[in-house]
């Protein structure tokens, strides 16, 4: 996903593509829950030699929110109390799971912001870890569904995506057409923006695919 890449790049030299980055998701990695002692068996092993390996390694888990529960459960003596699992120190590494799981509720606490004229700086984090953690909780298909890592309190901080605003996929366009090497074209930038569907139907207010399909439509645009 796009915001696997951003924090492996920034996080890694290399990004995505660096040794020491490991990206799951459950589509390619884990597709048929029939097959998932295997998987927990060949998670266990790849995390745990990798660990031994370089003890700073990312491990990024996407789209949570498609992944049978249970598989998670392999990772609890690398998020533990312990300081040291099968030799290794694992507290330099970082485990991040990103997950769409409640993305609606996010989006209507950003809303009554809106509505109230509080700026999205002033949503706190602790107004919505609450709200996330119960979607979580409340979902029988989320791969943290019953999960010992939730129930244990072993995620450190839960990081809300809020909705984008039309000026933040403006700023998505120029950043992409200055990847591209190409001059920021008004033209091009509004009719991106044009294109864009934006949500609640009445305010069209926020972006329905925050900034995913921006670098398709300009390559239309062009």
């Amino acid at each position: 996903s796009c915001v696997s890449s951003l924090l492996a790049h920034y996080l890694f030299r290399g990004g995505l593509r660096s040794p020491h980055v490991h990206h799951f998701s459950p589509v390619i990695h884990f597709p048929h829950n029939s097959h998932m002692e295997r998987y927990k068996k060949d998670l266990k092993s790849w995390v745990q030699g990798n660990l031994t390996a370089c003890s700073r390694s990312l491990f990024l888990f996407d789209e949570m929110d498609k992944l049978a529960p249970g598989l998670m459960e392999v990772l609890l003596p690398f998020l533990g109390s312990s300081w040291v699992v099968f030799g290794t120190n694992y507290r330099k590494a970082i485990f991040i799971f990103i997950s769409n799981t409640g993305g609606e509720q996010i989006n209507q606490v950003a809303l009554e912001a809106w509505r109230s004229r509080r700026d999205r700086e002033e949503i706190r984090l602790q107004e919505l870890e609450p709200i996330i953690s119960q979607a979580v909780l409340d979902n029988p298909h989320h791969g943290f569904w019953r999960s010992g890592i939730v129930e244990e309190h072993l995620l450190d901080v839960l990081v809300p995506f809020l909705p984008l605003q039309r000026h933040h996929v403006r700023h998505c366009v120029l950043n992409e057409l200055a990847q591209l090497g190409l001059e920021p074209r008004e033209e091009v930038v509004q009719a991106v923006l044009d294109s864009t569907t934006f949500f609640p139907e009445e305010e069209q207010l926020f972006s329905s695919n925050g900034c995913k399909t921006v670098a398709s439509r300009i390559a239309f645009f062009l």
